[in-house]
């Protein structure tokens, strides 16, 4: 047999034999994933709420978020061109705009205009923002 037959052969085993070998072995007991149910389970849905109280917690401290901290939540995906603090980078300084500047581009640039070099990568981003979005983003680039 020449040594590519032996190749193909030797990979075709550990292809086919390792995966039904880990599936034997992988200690899985098939109750779920995590290994938590039944006590497990309710003891975390009693420490926690349940999933249902978690949402409504989220949407809760949402609801009573001031627009700087909404608008701070927003701005995590601006800070790869515009930096952590607006202070620039691939993208123009926002530090020191004020929020009706800022809310003015943001809509321009939703609109689709072209205000800078820049425009096209900024007329995605901001398609993705509803009004109170760029009014949360606005109040939070002007109190940097």
């Amino acid at each position: 047999m020449n040594p590519a037959n032996v190749a193909i052969l030797a990979f075709a085993a550990f292809a086919i034999g390792f995966p039904i070998w880990a599936m034997q072995n992988n200690d899985f007991d098939g109750r779920d994933n995590h290994g938590c149910s039944g006590a497990c389970y309710e003891e975390w849905k009693e420490e926690t709420g349940g999933v249902v109280a978690m949402a409504q917690a989220q949407v809760a401290a949402k609801a009573a978020a001031s627009p700087v901290e909404l608008g701070k939540m927003a701005y995590t995906g601006c800070i790869a061109c515009h930096g952590a603090g607006g202070e620039g980078g691939v993208g123009p300084q926002l530090s020191g705009q004020s929020a009706d500047m800022v809310a003015g581009k943001l809509l321009q640039y939703k609109a689709g205009e072209t205000i800078g070099n820049q425009s096209a990568l900024m007329w995605s981003q901001a398609a993705q923002l509803s009004d109170a979005d760029i009014d949360n983003l606005a109040a939070f680039v002007d109190s940097l």
